[in-house]
Parts: structure tokens; sequence; C-alpha cells
């Protein structure tokens, strides 16, 4: 089943942070598993071969993300 698993990062949309070590917190729109791709927050290696844990999201529920975000006060 292991084997079965693949991504494909679609569009690289931004960086959020950045390492010491060069890993970055990312969001991109990511296919997994050559399923439709959905909006992706999570770190990745430089050379984008290895990934943290993260989170995905359809883009209404992106869209409810920011919304959430844009209440957040100083």
């Amino acid at each position: 089943m292991a084997d079965d698993f693949s991504f494909s990062i679609e569009n690289h949309i931004g960086v959020i942070s950045q390492s010491k070590g060069g890993w970055q917190v990312e969001l991109n729109l990511v296919s997994w598993s050559g399923r439709d791709p959905k909006y992706d927050i999570r770190s990745w290696s430089p050379d984008h071969k290895k990934m943290g844990k993260g989170i995905t999201m359809t883009k209404d529920e992106l869209k409810t993300l920011a919304q959430i975000i844009g209440t957040i006060e100083d």
C-alpha cells in the first residue's frame, strides 16, 4: 500500500517560514496519489523530497480559514 503513495506540487503559492536547516513551511496546491489537488500547508525539505506533517483543505476550507485569520487582532 505504501508503494502507491505519490505527490505532485501543482502550484507553489508561497513560503510561510523557513528554518535554519532550510526546511520551509509552504502553502501549495498538491495532488496526492493522483487525486484532485488540494491546498496544503506543511514543511518541506529544500529539495521537496521529504515533508513534515501538514494539513490539506479544499478551496472553500481555505477561504474559511482566511476569514478566520482576518479576525485576529494584533
